[in-house]
């Protein structure tokens, strides 16, 4: 089986690590396989495809869509080194407001699941890095949120303290101020 599949912290945030095929000319690895993710519990269709590229110090979200839009996403460093970070948003849920941090390499391959209902968000370690991510459902304005991204009560543990970040995301609300539709 090309993929390893491990059931994060947060059990339903799934940590994939593809198995790469390395010689002297490079590497090979399938990046996505539909059986395989669904015989692992991800039976979502992927219908958007985005790619960012960033540099040292650079933090994007943390972002998500409500429902009838929620998105799932499969994340991927595709060069670089990011910190990504996913935050629960389901209220009801034994992990609700709780987070999961985890380094996404080019080298390494590894990619997260984020199930919808969580807010996602990343940080650039390296000085650039490349995201890839795929998404259960299409981008819509109209649905878009977003919670600060040093909110003292979720206490993230990014890996720098003073990050370039766009002006909308300097001025989401904190998550007990956030609009959120998610139930458990």
């Amino acid at each position: 089986m090309p993929f390893e599949f491990t059931r994060a912290e947060i059990p339903d945030i799934i940590v994939i690590q593809p198995r790469l095929f390395r010689d002297d000319r490079g590497f090979f690895m399938e990046s996505y396989k539909r059986s395989d993710f669904a015989s692992h519990g991800i039976t979502e269709t992927f219908v958007q495809s985005n790619h960012s590229r960033s540099a040292r110090g650079i933090l994007r979200g943390l972002h998500y869509q409500k429902h009838p839009k929620a998105q799932g996403k499969l994340v991927c460093a595709l060069a670089g080194e990011i910190f990504d970070v996913a935050v629960d948003l389901r209220l009801g849920s034994p992990t609700y407001g709780k987070w999961l941090g985890s380094t996404l390499s080019g080298d390494r391959g590894s990619m997260l699941y984020i199930p919808p209902g969580f807010a996602h968000g990343f940080c650039v370690t390296s000085a650039e890095a490349e995201v890839h991510y795929m998404t259960t459902e299409e981008y819509a304005p109209a649905y878009e949120a977003g919670i600060l991204w040093n909110d003292p009560d979720l206490a993230i543990g990014w890996p720098l303290a003073d990050p370039q970040l766009s002006e909308r995301d300097r001025n989401w609300p904190r998550l007990r101020d956030a609009d959120n539709n998610f139930d458990y």
